[in-house]
């Protein structure tokens, strides 16, 4: 059997779409469409059902993905491990929110660059999770940092850490409302303060307030900035209250720039994943990448 018939297979086994595995080889729809047809005359059994979303795999899709796909990358781990050595060859490609890829994850990884390191080249982009996810399904990424867990067989995820989200504001607005007021009158304390957020839908406030008030936030977004080191500067400024992740306002906490207006007993917390393309972990270059963060993220949580 070709091998490069069972590779187109298995890639749209894991892509659940023509289209996206045609992507993610480098070859056109129908070119990927005929392989699969091929594939199919010779074992004379169908191995997906077409629908008008992507595929489906048969059961004998699923049977033979099963047994092959381990193979297959096995064999990509075996030809990739030869290129281990020429630094020049691999560059890891990272996509992920910008306040953690740029605080976390990007300070990690380049101490496995340069000629010091491990010998790959870094290049980062940053976006939403959606966007990251779907730019990892795409094949324009190599390894992505996600707030969200993805579906499908295309990409595999890892529970990488979760961050802690702390309700802050300015020395002057803890003032005004006075200590212990928020513990005892909730949300109705900080009605009358502004909010500082990344989105007019006050993501990180509305999560706080459903998960420690059992409510919805009042008062819209005073300040509203797509970026939290820039939420976490303007409530710095005393622009009004704002929800961070605690390891991006620890240090202004410490100094006093800031203060926690709250402190539940059980404070909201939000899970980042590790995300690849199924089998990419094959590559050397990924794999050390996705084990020297794991490795990172046992000292961030």
């Amino acid at each position: 059997m070709d091998l490069a018939l069972l590779r187109t297979f298995v890639t749209v086994h894991r892509a659940g779409s023509f289209t996206r595995a045609a992507a993610l080889l480098g070859l056109s729809q129908p070119a990927v469409t005929s392989q699969i047809r091929t594939l199919e005359r010779q074992l004379g059994r169908p191995l997906f059902l077409r629908q008008a979303r992507g595929v489906t795999p048969t059961t004998i899709g699923d049977e033979l993905a099963h047994k092959a796909a381990p193979h297959l990358d096995a064999l990509v781990e075996i030809a990739e491990s030869g290129l281990e050595e020429d630094s020049s060859l691999r560059t890891l490609h990272l996509a992920g929110p910008p306040e953690f890829t740029a605080e976390r994850a990007l300070p990690a990884l380049t101490e496995l660059t340069g000629e010091d390191g491990q010998g790959f080249a870094l290049r980062a982009s940053f976006g939403t999770a959606e966007e990251t996810l779907e730019g990892l399904a795409a094949g324009h990424h190599d390894l992505a940092i996600s707030t969200a867990r993805p579906r499908g067989a295309l990409l595999s995820a890892t529970a990488l850490c979760d961050e802690e989200h702390v309700l802050v504001a300015a020395p002057g607005w803890a003032g005004r409302i006075g200590s212990g007021t928020v513990r005892r009158n909730g949300p109705s304390a900080l009605e009358q303060v502004p909010v500082v957020e990344v989105h007019e839908s006050l993501p990180f406030v509305a999560r706080y307030w459903a998960s420690v008030f059992d409510s919805r936030p009042v008062a819209p977004g005073t300040v509203v900035v797509p970026d939290l080191r820039a939420v976490l500067a303007c409530a710095t400024a005393g622009a009004g209250l704002a929800v961070l992740p605690r390891y991006l306002c620890a240090g202004a906490l410490k100094r006093g720039e800031v203060v926690a207006l709250h402190e539940p007993a059980v404070p909201p917390l939000r899970t980042y994943f590790l995300v690849v393309r199924t089998g990419t972990l094959a590559m050397p270059h990924i794999a050390r990448a996705h084990e020297w963060l794991e490795q990172a993220a046992t000292d961030w949580c």
